[in-house]
């Protein structure tokens, strides 16, 4: 019984520990050189969010439903941990909705700086 006992918190540990490193914390909290918490309360976040020309983010996610509303012209290549890559074209003055987003990286692939809002209800 004692055996079974520990080879299901073994099991478990190991589950537990391999979903949560597919996890990654916030944008916010993940990278604060890119991602700066602008305005909060306890119905909204806004984030101002600035990539450099070429730099990539560290691992975040978006845990809660956004919008994002680009400051520039810019491309930002998006790098899923399963290997995959899709590119947004940002285009200054327009907003578009963001699901929940698992761990992912941005990349500024553009020729300038990338700045957006993103707006975050809660």
């Amino acid at each position: 019984m004692v055996r079974r006992s520990i080879f299901a918190l073994g099991v478990a540990a190991i589950w537990i520990g391999s979903a949560a490193a597919q996890d990654a914390p916030p944008s916010y909290q993940a990278d604060p050189t890119v991602y700066k918490v602008i305005f909060e309360d306890q119905s909204f976040r806004v984030i101002a969010a600035t990539w450099k020309k070429g730099a990539t983010d560290k691992p975040h996610s978006h845990p809660l439903p956004f919008v994002v509303y680009a400051l520039d012209d810019c491309t930002v290549r998006v790098h899923n941990p399963d290997g995959t890559t899709r590119e947004l074209k940002n285009k200054a003055g327009v907003a578009s909705a963001g699901p929940i987003t698992v761990s992912h990286t941005a990349e500024n692939v553009g020729d300038t700086d990338c700045r957006a809002l993103l707006v975050e209800r809660k």
